[in-house]
């Protein structure tokens, strides 16, 4: 069952955001770390974050224990210099290992859209990991297409 998270889900929000951290860094170690407190303050800041007209969050539930969620916000990415046009940013999704390939991932992500659409929003963006390619081939199923590459170069010591 998808439904609207509400501020009793923060703990079990947190606990999967956790999951997803560790998922990345097992795919590609320089993805960023939690914090021993990261849970908690995800949780509490998503929960503080529920009232928020501009972002929506939904869960995915089984025999009423959470297993999912994603999160959502309505954004303008574009410099003010450019001509504005708001559209949805996917922000986070996830779902517990045990309850992939169930169809929650999909009914996540439908909800979100049936969202941004009520919002007038016309598009939704998202960053995936290039090295993760199970999301790769999920989000090419869901109609995503490459946009923009996000990329990144460590900088180490200048060479003299």
């Amino acid at each position: 069952m998808i439904r609207p998270a509400h501020a009793g889900d923060a703990v079990a929000i947190g606990r999967l955001w956790q999951q997803l951290v560790a998922h990345h860094q097992a795919i590609d170690a320089a993805m960023p770390r939690a914090t021993p407190d990261g849970p908690m303050r995800y949780g509490r800041n998503l929960s503080d974050r529920l009232a928020d007209s501009h972002t929506q969050v939904f869960v995915a539930e089984e025999e009423g224990r959470v297993v999912g969620y994603v999160l959502g916000v309505v954004v303008d990415l574009m410099p003010d210099m450019f001509e504005q046009q708001a559209g949805g940013f996917l922000a986070d999704i996830f779902v517990e290992a045990n309850s992939r390939r169930q169809g929650h991932g999909r009914a996540l992500v439908r909800a979100l859209t049936d969202w941004f659409r009520q919002q007038g929003l016309g598009h939704y963006e998202w960053h995936v990991p290039t090295s993760n390619s199970d999301a790769l081939a999920f989000w090419r199923a869901m109609g995503g297409k490459p946009w923009q590459l996000r990329m990144r170069a460590e900088l180490g010591a200048r060479d003299s």
